[in-house]
């Protein structure tokens, strides 16, 4: 922190030269290492050789991502004047495929390393756009127009670039603040910095507050913000002014430095590894380094590159169903044929929500039936990416092959298709990609959910030729 109360941006400013030239170097070496062809070595060499490279490799990540920071931070952070930046609180209640419903705004500004909430709204109060706000008619084509209708819909598409530019212009259509970047988290950030801040205080009023907790810990917050809300508060504008004030308090908390440097930097890498918070910036040289990295969000370019798969959720129920729906995600490679690969995406589903859930849960949770969906059912859009250049091939569904949509999304194929599942109900897909050309480690986005990620993310499977 510097004397302001703020971050040290000289700090930052003066430490990426020696940054940028020890993750050239460790890149460097990790790149001559692995060039090396270890069939002809003997054991006695080969697997030392090995292992240098294994270790090497996440040293030559975190390096390459600490200097990319340190090049965009103090810019960033207002060092070359005040930045004004559109938050999207992601709700996960009701899947989008970068996270979920952007229902809760804000905006920040950011001036010399200081950082202030200027602004809190709500996707409702922004309303319908119409005529819409231009979008990339290739993704309009696969997500539908929605995507320049209404903010809680930007982000049908996972390509965070195309989300955050959507979000400014609408943002920026109905208020005066002129916007220079775009940020999305959700509740499990909230949670994770609750984790390192400690329990934090809210409202105690009985009248406003109606059974909820008047303490809000890393244990209870995101039932209490994805769930419990719904029952204990009627009507959108008393359940947004609770969520708006537990993101003030908690980015209070946050600003105000009292959370230990170590454990804010831990819960802010966590969210980043879970894919929960995405940042992008309206200023080309800080976005170009934003798109080499997870961080960015882009579905293409140096982050998608590879043998590169996304499996992304988008709600079909119009509701908040999606806190009771459990899901996981395996990618499973098969023997190479013709230089090619064969990969198979699977993806399981389960509605955990009670048998009775059409009378026990709230409307605005079931959605009661409004939008085709009986209440109690969840219905899914699942996306999933494959590689630049390969193709879709078959999709199953519990075993029994079905038809599907397919696209073409800068050059990756896209395959889509909806479930529905009563309470109680499971399903697995299973999508199949063929002529992947890509011969390096496969990787893999999934939609962040209300689960932890290990739940979601199964051991990969890998079949031989036999």
């Amino acid at each position: 922190m510097s004397g302001n109360g703020g971050i040290d941006l000289a700090a930052i400013s003066g430490a990426s030269p020696a940054l940028s030239s020890a993750a050239d170097t460790v890149s460097l070496t990790h790149g001559r290492l692995s060039d090396i062809e270890t069939s002809a070595l003997v054991p006695q060499i080969a697997a030392p050789l090995d292992q240098a490279i294994e270790a090497l490799a996440p040293v030559k990540d975190k390096l390459t991502d600490a200097a990319n920071a340190s090049k965009i931070l103090p810019s960033l952070l207002g060092a070359e004047g005040a930045r004004n930046y559109l938050v999207l609180v992601q709700n996960n209640a009701e899947i989008r495929a970068t996270g979920g419903l952007a229902g809760a705004l804000a905006v920040l500004r950011a001036h010399d390393g200081r950082i202030e909430l200027v602004t809190q709204s709500s996707g409702s109060a922004l309303g319908m756009f119409s005529p819409a706000i231009s979008v990339d008619p290739n993704q309009t084509t696969i997500y539908s127009n929605r995507l320049g209708k209404f903010i809680g819909d930007v982000n049908l598409t996972p390509d965070f670039p195309t989300v955050a530019a959507s979000a400014k212009a609408m943002w920026e259509s109905r208020h005066s603040e002129r916007i220079e970047g775009v940020i999305a988290i959700d509740p499990v950030v909230l949670a994770h910095l609750l984790d390192a801040s400690g329990p934090l205080e809210v409202a105690k009023d009985p009248a406003t507050t109606s059974g909820l907790p008047a303490t809000l810990t890393a244990g209870n917050v995101v039932k209490t913000l994805l769930s419990d809300v719904y029952t204990h508060l009627e009507g959108d504008s008393s359940q947004d002014a609770y969520f708006a004030d537990v993101s003030r308090k908690i980015f209070e908390s946050v600003s105000s430095g009292s959370i230990p440097g170590p454990k804010l930097l831990d819960a802010l890498s966590k969210s980043v590894s879970e894919g929960r918070v995405l940042v992008w910036s309206a200023h080309k040289p800080e976005q170009e380094i934003l798109t080499q990295n997870p961080l960015g969000g882009s579905i293409s370019g140096p982050a998608a590159s590879g043998a590169a798969f996304g499996v992304y959720f988008n709600d079909g129920t119009g509701a908040k169903m999606d806190f009771y729906v459990r899901r996981s995600v395996q990618l499973a490679k098969f023997c190479e044929n013709d230089g090619y690969s064969l990969y198979k995406v699977r993806v399981k589903q389960t509605n955990t929500a009670p048998p009775n859930a059409a009378t026990s849960l709230p409307d605005t949770v079931t959605g009661a039936g409004l939008h085709g969906v009986p209440a109690g059912f969840v219905q899914t859009n699942v996306v999933i990416y494959g590689p630049a250049f390969s193709q879709v091939d078959i999709t199953r569904k519990d075993g029994t092959q079905v038809p599907f949509a397919s696209h073409l999304h800068e050059n990756r194929p896209v395959g889509t298709m909806a479930t529905r599942l009563a309470p109680g109900q499971s399903t697995e897909l299973e999508m199949t990609f063929i002529t992947v050309v890509q011969d390096s480690p496969p990787n893999i986005r999934v939609t962040p959910t209300v689960q932890p990620v290990h739940d979601v993310w199964r051991v990969p499977e890998y079949v031989g030729c036999g």
